[in-house]
């Protein structure tokens, strides 16, 4: 008798865990893994996309130290990490003035100078790539212009 009890309750047990098991794994199958940045590729992926008449100013290494500082200025607000931290608070929109402002100003501090036009066509660029592969979501809607007053 104690060896049907003790069949049973390993039975029982196996079930369970085959349940666990198959539901975790076609939940893990339905859901796409999360994407993942790859800086040579998105490097290859900028340079061949970048507006023709940017890639014509610039060389390889000047959108390579553009998509460097970029990253770098990522790193600083928050929004690129290894996983293992927290989400930013609230919204993060990266890719406008304020990034090209900070990668003009690390680009100096190290002895180059890039128009403003450059570096907005290599963020655009970089940002396309990000959302190719969905690290990114979509542009952040602009808030809507003040009501007028009819008079």
């Amino acid at each position: 008798m104690a060896i049907i009890v003790g069949t049973l309750i390993v039975g029982m047990v196996l079930l369970i865990a085959a349940v666990f098991v198959v539901r975790e794994s076609s939940r893990l199958a339905a859901v796409p893994p999360p994407p993942v940045f790859d800086l040579e590729e998105a490097y290859t992926w900028v340079v061949a996309h970048v507006p023709d008449d940017v890639a014509a100013t610039l060389t390889p290494g000047d959108v390579r130290r553009i998509l460097d500082f970029q990253l770098e200025y990522f790193r600083k607000r928050g929004v690129s990490g290894n996983g293992s931290s927290g989400t930013p608070p609230g919204s993060v929109v990266v890719g406008g003035a304020e990034t090209v402002d900070y990668i003009l100003d690390r680009c100096r501090a190290t002895g180059e100078e890039y128009l403003p036009e450059q570096v907005h066509a290599v963020v655009d660029t970089q940002l396309g790539y990000l959302r190719a592969i969905g690290a990114v979501g979509p542009r952040a809607a602009q808030d809507p212009p003040p009501p007028t007053s009819g008079v």
